[in-house]
């Protein structure tokens, strides 16, 4: 069990945003964690998805902690205003993993347990290639999601999500003829889709009972002969949708165009009163904080590991998610402490100790 204090947890934190990990390119972030792990006591790796884990005890029962290291792109210079820390990852998701590490080296794990730390690459490429290989190497008794919910907040559910590809080519036609360009047939068939998703959404009040379509790029080209459009089209996928119809009807409203679908994840909603919620709320209460629970509108790999492991699953880690993605990104380095001495408290106090028979 390593001392670690909140300098400690600054420094961790730091060496990780300094190493500039987006999606693919994770590597040198990989190798710093797994080489501050193993100082720590952890027993460190790069497992065969490229995954820096680390873990503590040899027992047959599993706490794991997934994070991700990996980010989305555009990078921020690392710097510190006050007690607000810039840096891409600084929230989503390199915050939740650092506090995941830094309390995990805290906590004396009893004999039967091992405490897992993993982070996790290419969670933002659409891929969960981390998180994949994962499925079949755990079978975990409780699982915390490292992605920014507040430090006095668990997240419960993410919506699923749909990716599809739109292509048109046609002859070039004279602009002053009859022809519908490719262009102007892409932008009917998206306002087609809007239309739809809001007929969908009427009765909806609940942005996570909701179809949300967004336009994530659109393109077109010509060499004169031929005119081309492409066009990516993202979805947020409610609970309950049946993805098969709502890519029938897309299908069936393509007016010739190509579509191509990829990054199907399906939403996915956990409980809120197993063991491993009730240890936060406690956890929580004794750092003088009410709990609250949300659901959110994108997707996290609670979305790939949720339905295959089927145990008790929360996210939880500290930051303003408002902050995600953002030319703008930072961290309150109060919260992140406070978040790491939450995890403590749940990791010794409410989880490993418990006898899973008497809750």
């Amino acid at each position: 069990m390593a001392l670690f204090d909140d300098t400690q947890a600054d420094a961790l934190l730091i060496g990780l945003l300094e190493r500039y990990s987006p999606s693919t390119c994770e590597r040198s972030a990989v190798e710093f964690l797994v080489e501050r792990m193993a100082g720590l006591g952890f027993r460190a790796y790069i497992d065969g998805a490229g995954n820096a884990v680390g873990e503590r005890g040899d027992g047959a029962q599993c706490m794991l902690l997934l994070g991700h290291i990996d980010t989305v792109s555009g990078e921020i210079p690392v710097r510190r205003e006050g007690n607000l820390l810039y840096g891409r990852g600084a929230v989503d998701a390199k915050g939740p993993l650092a506090a995941f590490v830094a309390a995990a080296a805290q906590v004396a794990v009893p004999d039967g347990w091992r405490v897992v730390v993993v982070g996790a690459v290419e969670e933002e490429a659409a891929t969960s290639k981390g998180a994949r290989f994962l499925l079949n190497r755990f079978a975990p008794a409780g699982v915390i999601i490292g992605e920014p919910s507040g430090w006095d907040a668990l997240t419960t559910g993410y919506k699923g999500r749909l990716l599809v590809d739109y292509a048109l080519a046609q002859d070039v036609g004279h602009t002053a003829g009859p022809e519908i360009s490719v262009c102007e047939q892409a932008v009917a068939f998206w306002q087609t889709v809007v239309e739809e998703t809001r007929r969908f959404n009427a009765d909806k009040s609940r942005i996570f009972d909701q179809l949300t379509p967004s336009l994530r790029q659109i393109n077109s080209s010509t060499d004169g002969m031929r005119e081309h459009v492409e066009m990516t089209i993202g979805f947020r996928l409610p609970p309950g949708l049946d993805i098969d119809r709502w890519q029938g009807w897309l299908l069936s409203h393509a007016a010739g165009a190509q579509l191509a679908f990829r990054g199907c994840e399906v939403a996915f909603q956990g409980e809120r009163n197993h063991w491993l919620a009730r240890a936060f709320v406690r956890a929580l209460n004794a750092e003088g904080a009410q709990a609250r629970f949300k659901v959110k509108s994108g997707t996290s790999d609670m979305n790939v590991v949720g339905p295959v492991w089927r145990c008790p699953i929360v996210a939880y880690g500290p930051g303003d998610s408002s902050l995600d993605h953002t030319p703008h990104e930072h961290i309150d380095l109060d919260e992140y402490h406070r978040a790491i001495r939450v995890l403590v408290r749940v990791l010794t106090a409410g989880v490993l100790p418990v006898n899973r028979s008497q809750v």
